[in-house]
């Protein structure tokens, strides 16, 4: 990948690219342990905006691909509409 190295990948949890590829090179990680060092992908949006990117990511990187496990709730509501609810 030829991308900078203060690149944004996870936008909700502020993962750069140098971050992962620093844990990756660090703790030479699994799909899912990167994902558990780095918190990419467990933000707000729950990876529907990074995972491509990661995924791009790690494949770059690994001979076998682990798929990312990525469970999106079927509608983002707000804890102020859950707190509505007696």
């Amino acid at each position: 990948m030829n991308i900078a190295d203060d690149f944004v990948i996870c936008r909700c949890e502020e993962v750069t690219y140098k971050e992962l590829l620093h844990t990756a090179n660090t703790y030479n990680c699994s799909t899912r342990e990167l994902k558990l060092r780095t918190r990419a992908g467990m933000g707000f949006c729950g990876g529907r905006t990074c995972r491509c990117a990661l995924e791009s990511f790690i494949s770059s990187r690994e001979q076998t691909q682990q798929p990312l496990k990525h469970q999106p709730p079927v509608r983002p509501i707000t804890f102020d509409l859950l707190g509505d609810r007696t």
